[in-house]
């Protein structure tokens, strides 16, 4: 049932993806990076079929990146190589994605959110979007630069290669494309990931603790702290929790001692029992 669930949230995303790219980038001549950008360069240049363009191109870095990064690698990215470029051939022959807007600007939001979801939900579920994503991996395993910094530079030749047919409101555009694909799928990646971890120092840790177990039935760490004015030693409560949940864990904490100091931070990706495992109890 897990590679199922996978499987077709990798085709989800890549569908969202495609939808973006053949619904408002493709009709409003905005600029892309990636291998779609490449493909938008072929078709105007040699008049190739974006879909032809996208295949070839996946195609010959699925072979690199499944020589180079190996067979792991390879079946992380092949379902996205096979599928992305169907999506595009066929929402390119429906009429009605080629219509749904001539504003730019509303172009450029759809396009930034619907990329940004579909690249986030491919990524989340530890898969590839293949294409132009690999060359950075196998430069950053002989170089050590970051993957980041390679990928930003492959999407700089990209885009430069486009600026020769766009103008300049559909080059700004598309930075603004990039900069909301970039945010959306930081968020993506996080979604329903986000927790709260609270530490309450109190000379009454131990009734707060006791609290926590009763009221909010959740776990909670204890530390040693030393005060840092008159150097005494007791104990902090560490908990972490959901946004929900704080209210009531600030009202119980100052209900017990009104003097509690109390620290909030935003996690991510919390791991354990209450979490992704059972609680004790269960």
């Amino acid at each position: 049932m897990q590679s199922i669930r996978k499987t077709f949230v990798i085709i989800i995303g890549n569908f969202i993806l495609a939808l973006g790219v053949m619904g408002f980038i493709i009709p409003s001549g905005i600029i892309t990076g990636g291998v779609t950008g490449i493909a938008l360069v072929c078709q105007h240049f040699f008049g190739t079929s974006i879909s032809l363009v996208v295949y070839l191109v996946n195609g010959l870095m699925f072979i690199l990146g499944y020589s180079i990064l190996g067979k792991k690698f390879a079946l992380g990215t092949l379902l996205s190589t096979l599928i992305y470029p169907f999506f595009l051939m066929v929402l390119g022959n429906v009429e009605f994605f080629n219509t749904m807007t001539s504003d730019l600007l509303l172009s450029a939001i759809y396009a930034g959110l619907l990329i940004g979801l579909g690249m986030g939900l491919v990524l989340r579920e530890g898969a590839s979007t293949g294409g132009m994503d690999i060359p950075p991996l196998i430069l950053n395993r002989f170089t050590g630069i970051s993957v980041a910094i390679f990928i930003n530079i492959v999407d700089v030749v990209i885009l430069s290669g486009q600026t020769f047919f766009s103008t300049i409101e559909q080059i700004l555009y598309g930075i603004l494309v990039v900069i909301i694909t970039t945010v959306v799928i930081d968020r993506i990646m996080l979604l329903g990931e986000e927790s709260l971890q609270v530490t309450i120092i109190s000379k009454e840790a131990q009734a707060i603790r006791d609290e926590i177990f009763n009221r909010l039935d959740r776990g909670c760490t204890f530390l040693n702290v030393t005060t840092g004015y008159h150097q005494h030693q007791q104990l902090a409560v560490m908990v972490v929790l959901n946004k929900r949940e704080l209210r009531a864990l600030n009202e119980l904490s100052l209900e017990i001692d009104p003097d509690a100091f109390i620290i909030i931070n935003e996690t991510h990706s919390v791991k354990g029992r209450g979490f992704t495992l059972p609680s004790v109890d269960e």
